[in-house]
């Protein structure tokens, strides 16, 4: 049975898909069969083919399992603002359980590796009384914490865990991306999130020019997620 984690991040462009294609690079190079999912997904472009998120592309691009974009990315929104918003404009529904359902069925495929990403922060809304952290709860998988490494990182990453810890789910592990240049302090702050985040650290990704998520892969240790 292969391992399926959600892929959390402790804001919105804080490099969620970067880190989960990075980690999906990673497992591929120990020759494990991985899948993704982007459930929900604003921001998307119409093409010949319908709606198209750059970040699930680039999903279905660093995984080895073939699957079609519907099953990678289900909820498909046009403009880039929060999901919940554009789902109300579009006249669409965000349904945790259709979105769990459809994440289940890659769970059931026969990969090593699930990585179900999610948008935003820890408790983006998709509807009145709705949040997209429901889903990994009624998925019951533990959850990996993308930190961006910026001025208030500290107190982002531990809200966000107390969060994740609150609503009875385990943080497996996290990673620290800079996904900026010049973080005053950045090794001080690296410390002090190692020493008070209640998970492994798997990586810490440096500042990437190129936004190549193989030179990210390099810097990460995915043992601590694989089965034993």
């Amino acid at each position: 049975m292969g391992k399926t984690y959600f892929i959390a991040g402790t804001d919105t462009e804080v490099g969620k898909t970067y880190v989960t294609a990075a980690l999906l690079s990673a497992a591929a190079a120990l020759e494990l069969k991985t899948a993704a999912i982007k459930p929900v997904a604003s921001g998307c472009e119409r093409t010949e083919d319908g709606l198209r998120n750059a970040d699930a592309l680039l999903l279905q691009e660093a995984m080895t399992q073939e699957l079609p974009y519907q099953q990678v990315n289900p909820f498909a929104l046009e403009p880039a603002i929060a999901p919940h918003i554009a789902a109300a404009e579009a006249g669409k529904q965000l349904n945790v359980s259709r979105m769990a359902g459809i994440c289940r069925g890659v769970m059931s495929a026969g990969a090593d590796l699930v990585l179900i990403e999610g948008a935003g922060g820890w408790r983006t809304p998709l509807g009145p009384r709705s949040f997209l952290s429901q889903l990994p709860r009624e998925l019951n998988v533990p959850v990996v914490l993308v930190v961006a490494m910026q001025l208030g990182c500290i107190n982002h990453a531990l809200l966000t865990a107390e969060a994740i810890r609150r609503d009875g789910l385990p943080l497996a592990g996290w990673v620290a991306n800079f996904a900026r240049e010049g973080m005053s302090r950045a090794d001080e702050n690296l410390h002090t999130l190692k020493s008070l985040l209640p998970a492994p650290l798997l990586g810490a990704l440096p500042f990437d020019t190129a936004g190549d998520y193989r030179n990210g892969s390099h810097c990460l240790d995915i043992k601590p997620l694989l089965p034993l």
